[in-house]
């Protein structure tokens, strides 16, 4: 019988569901499995993790047999999920990743990555808010360009106030520039929101170009976001402080990698001693 195996008759006794601390101590004292290491309470944890829905690290396991049922500092409790179809984690699965005495240490590394991330991404509007609509709107250009807009490095430009209509940048989609992507940067601060006047003006500025972008370091009204999702001739996409600064770390564009780190688990073939 596989560890797995063990958790699942354990728990099919008890579906009320147990503590990884419980349901290691069941194991033990049914003689289900045989732990050849001084602390099986870490093998079970892993397992139960690892195949627990809701729960997305690098070595989870794409197949799902557990559910977090309740989550708390140490006192995590699991159930099956054929037992418990409807059943949902008391917390969602970000904040259950973060909670618990049992987190795995990839789990760990996962929690900490995002906590930086968001602090990264915090100081990036810092920064571009400290800085004039100028290097905004340049800022934009090579943004779209860093996500592959573009015919090539030279394909994007800061037109601001000299081009008719308010347009603060273009992209040439082709060589010979004949399919454009027109851009609007707005750099508000968060407490003012972009409505849909200056969404439909922007849209109105698009003469004779069906692709547009606007971005904000602050958001948009719900009238806003749909105006520019009802707009029928013009495809315009919005982008606001929150997504503009995922893209720009996902791009490299304003940060730069000083640290990566690799998250390893156990390969099963290689002991596998029958293959």
């Amino acid at each position: 019988m596989t560890i797995l195996e063990a958790i699942t008759v354990v728990l099919r006794l008890q579906p009320q569901g147990l503590s990884c601390k419980d349901i290691t101590g069941q194991i033990l004292a049914q003689g289900l499995y045989s732990f050849n290491t001084p602390n099986p309470n870490s093998i079970v944890n892993h397992t139960l993790r690892r195949h627990c829905q809701g729960l997305d690290f690098p070595s989870a396991h794409p197949v799902k047999h557990f559910v977090l049922l309740s989550g708390g500092r140490g006192k995590s409790t699991y159930g099956l999920i054929d037992q418990n179809p409807g059943a949902a984690p008391d917390e969602t699965p970000a904040q259950a990743r973060s909670s618990g005495g049992d987190l795995l240490p990839e789990e760990q590394m996962q929690k900490y990555y995002e906590i930086h991330k968001t602090e990264i991404k915090a100081r990036l509007l810092e920064h571009i808010l400290n800085n004039d609509p100028g290097f905004f709107e340049e800022l934009v250009v090579k943004l779209l360009l860093a996500l592959g807009y573009g015919h090539g490095s030279g394909a994007g430009r800061v037109v601001g106030r000299s081009h008719d209509g308010g347009i603060d940048g273009i992209i040439d989609e082709d060589k010979l520039g004949l399919d454009k992507i027109y851009i609007q940067a707005k750099r508000y601060d968060a407490s003012h929101k972009v409505d849909r006047e200056e969404v439909q003006a922007f849209i109105g500025a698009m003469h004779g170009v069906k692709k547009g972008v606007f971005i904000t370091t602050s958001t948009f009204t719900r009238p806003a976001v749909d105006d520019a999702a009802g707009e029928q001739e013009k495809h315009v996409s919005l982008i606001d402080g929150a997504r503009l600064t995922e893209l720009m770390v996902a791009c490299g564009v304003g940060v730069r990698c000083v640290q990566s780190f690799d998250a390893y688990e156990i390969d099963s073939d290689f002991f596998d001693l029958s293959t």
